[in-house]
C-alpha cells in the first residue's frame, strides 16, 4: 500500500513538472505573438514569478489573493489601452489565467514533491530505530542486541542461567583498512559474519555491533569458560577457512577477542555487558 502511494505521489510530481513547463512554453509563444507589448508582457512575467514565490514561501492563499489583486490592475491597463489607442490585443487576456495557472501548478508541484521527501525521511528514520538486520553481513545489530539481551538477563534473573558476552574484532583493523581495497573489505566482512554465525551453536546469537571499527558479538547461556572455548572455536575455524578466501589470501589477519558476563551486582543494562568486553579485547595480544 505505501509503495503504491509512493508511486502515486511520483506520478502526480512528474505530472505537475510536465505542466508548469507546458505553461512557460505557452507563455514564450505568447511573447512571439505579442512584439509589439514586449515591455508590458515582460512585466506581466515578473508580476507571475513573484506570483510562485509568494506561493511558495507563504502559500497557496497569499499567491491567490496576489493573483486577485494582480487580475484588478491588468483590467486598469486594459481600461486604459482601450481608452488611448480604441485597441486591446486579445493576447493580454492570457494573462488573467496565466499567473493563477502557474501558482497552482508551481505549489501541487512543490507539495508532492514534499510529501515524498517526508516519507523518506520518515521510512529513513524507520529503518534506523527499527532495522534488526545489517545490510551487509545479514547479522543482527545493536538494535535486535538490546532487545535480546534483555530476554537473556531475565532468564538470568528468574531460572540463574548464565550469560556471556563474546566480542570480535580485527587484530590491526587500522592498517589492514589502509593497505585493502573496498572489494577485499566487503569480503572480509561478508566472510567473517559467514564464519562466526556458521561455527556458533543453535542457541547462540550472533550480531554485527558497529561499523566503523567492525565488531562482532555472540550472546551464549554460558559462564565464561564456557565462552572461552565457543570463542576458541570461532577463531580456530576463522584461521582455517578465511585462508581459503581468493582476495584474502595473502593477508595475515586474525580475529582478537572480549569475554564477559553478566554480573547482576555490577551490571544494570546490556551496554555494560558489550563495554566490558571490549575492554577485554584490549588484552588480547
Amino acid at each position: 500500500m505505501n509503495n503504491n502511494n509512493d508511486k502515486r505521489l511520483n506520478l502526480m510530481a512528474d505530472v505537475y513538472l510536465i505542466l508548469f513547463l507546458t505553461a512557460m512554453a505557452a507563455v514564450a509563444v505568447l511573447f512571439g505573438f505579442m512584439p509589439h507589448y514586449v515591455l508590458l508582457n515582460t512585466v506581466y512575467l515578473g508580476i507571475a514569478i513573484l506570483s510562485i514565490l509568494i506561493t511558495y514561501f507563504f502559500g497557496i492563499i497569499p499567491g491567490l489573493i496576489e493573483n486577485l489583486i494582480f487580475i484588478f490592475a491588468q483590467a486598469i491597463v486594459m481600461l486604459y489601452l482601450n481608452q488611448t489607442t480604441n485597441h486591446v490585443p486579445l493576447g493580454l487576456a492570457f494573462w488573467l489565467l496565466v499567473p493563477s495557472l502557474l501558482s497552482f501548478i508551481f505549489y501541487g508541484m512543490t507539495t508532492k514533491q514534499q510529501q515524498l521527501q517526508k516519507r523518506n525521511e520518515a521510512l529513513r528514520t524507520t529503518l534506523a530505530e527499527q532495522g534488526a538486520f545489517d545490510a551487509d553481513t545479514s547479522l543482527r545489530t545493536t538494535v535486535a542486541f538490546l532487545e535480546d539481551a534483555k530476554v537473556f538477563i531475565e532468564n538470568n534473573k528468574r531460572f540463574d542461567l548464565p550469560v556471556a558476552m563474546v566480542v570480535f574484532r580485527i587484530r590491526y583493523y587500522n592498517e589492514l583498512r589502509r593497505m585493502m581495497t573496498d572489494v577485499q573489505l566487503r569480503e572480509l566482512l561478508k566472510n567473517t559474519s559467514k564464519i562466526i554465525t556458521s561455527t556458533t551453536r543453535d542457541n547462540d546469537v550472533a550480531y554485527y555491533l558497529d561499523n566503523t571499527t567492525p565488531t562482532w558479538g555472540i550472546i551464549l547461556h554460558t559462564d565464561e569458560p564456557g565462552a572461552h572455548i565457543a570463542a576458541d572455536r570461532i577463531k580456530n575455524a576463522f584461521s582455517k577457512q578465511l585462508p581459503q578466501s581468493g582476495q584474502l589470501q595473502n593477508m595475515n589477519i586474525t580475529l582478537i577477542t572480549g569475554i564477559s558476563g553478566w554480573d547482576s551486582e555490577t551490571m544494570t543494562e546490556p551496554y555494560d555487558l558489550v563495554n566490558k568486553a571490549l575492554k577485554e579485547t584490549e588484552y588480547d595480544v
